[in-house]
């Protein structure tokens, strides 16, 4: 029986796995994207009302003490966060990091792309990062398509207040910014592909569609730049879709941060062009919110206390 052995390093031991190949289903011939197996995890990890947290893990970003163990963590220290991580579905793009998934979460799920290795870390716009955030794409338009609405947002992205009540009910699609313009429904704020909410329907899935077809016409071009190139098309006028823009001041990232640690919900570490400045800007953002959750409610409404990053 082929076996493989692996050592999980958590946070709070060592811990050896052995893997039956058999048993789990996930030899080399069943780790294409499977619809049975995806659905079975996406419906344990749903919402009453179909949404699903999404979050992609590569070898890269799955070692130990990385960019997946901030992230978990921020949900455990987060105000009415921690709840969230049983709706949580961790999409690994490698073998390796299924393994460690595994280890870490209850709700995993193996993706692979025949002739693309996901597994190492993956560079600003060079072109394994632009096939990455493509294959992403592609992904989300399938679980639209089978009916789940998501939570999507990079495994850099750290949650410290439950966000749901900051979106819009009637919204079909709401993404974060990496610079906000002051009004959510204004075309010309710059949007970040890092952090976004949809809800499934047939003016999304098209739009999921539009937006992945797109990628033709600007070859070398990530997923956002895409889709300030393609928001301002009469095709998403056509389908009616409703998109809106994320205000900063509660879904902010580096480039420009949320200026206030009572209204934030998440940050992205966007504007990190390598693991090192991406890991050392985490360690210090959880360090500031651990440190404001300490204080007394009454100093805590009263305080100005801002990031000491970037």
């Amino acid at each position: 029986m082929d076996k493989l052995q692996y050592r999980l390093l958590t946070s709070h031991s060592t811990l050896i796995v052995i893997i039956d190949h058999s048993m789990l289903d996930i030899s080399n011939s069943t780790l294409e994207p499977d619809e049975v197996r995806l659905d079975r995890v996406l419906k344990e990890a749903s919402m009453d009302d179909g949404i699903v947290i999404l979050t992609t893990l590569n070898e890269a970003w799955a070692a130990s003490d990385s960019i997946i163990d901030l992230f978990l963590e921020s949900f455990r220290i987060g105000n009415q966060t921690h709840r969230l991580l049983k709706h949580l579905v961790i999409i690994a793009l490698d073998w390796k990091a299924y393994i460690r998934c595994l280890g870490l979460h209850t709700h995993c799920f193996a993706l692979t792309t025949e002739g693309l290795d996901f597994s190492k870390e993956a560079y600003f716009m060079t072109p394994d990062y632009v096939k990455m955030m493509w294959r992403r794409i592609d992904f989300l338009r399938s679980v639209l398509e089978m009916g789940y609405n998501f939570v999507f947002m990079k495994a850099d992205v750290m949650w410290f207040r439950d966000p749901f009540p900051r979106y819009y009910l009637d919204a079909d699609f709401q993404i974060a910014c990496d610079h906000f313009m002051g009004n959510s429904f204004d075309l010309n704020n710059k949007p970040n592909g890092g952090f976004n909410y949809v809800k499934s329907n047939n003016r999304t899935i098209a739009f999921y569609k539009y937006w992945y077809s797109s990628r033709e016409n600007e070859p070398g071009y990530h997923d956002p730049d895409v889709l300030n190139m393609i928001k301002f098309d009469p095709f998403i006028t056509e389908i009616e879709l409703t998109m809106i823009f994320l205000n900063t001041a509660y879904f902010g990232g580096l480039g420009e941060p949320s200026k206030s640690l009572n209204q934030v919900c998440t940050m992205h570490a966007n504007c990190c062009y390598n693991m090192d400045s991406k890991l050392h800007d985490l360690r210090i953002m959880l360090e500031d919110w651990r440190k404001f959750m300490t204080l007394p409610p009454s100093v805590k409404r009263a305080s100005l206390s801002f990031w000491r990053i970037p």
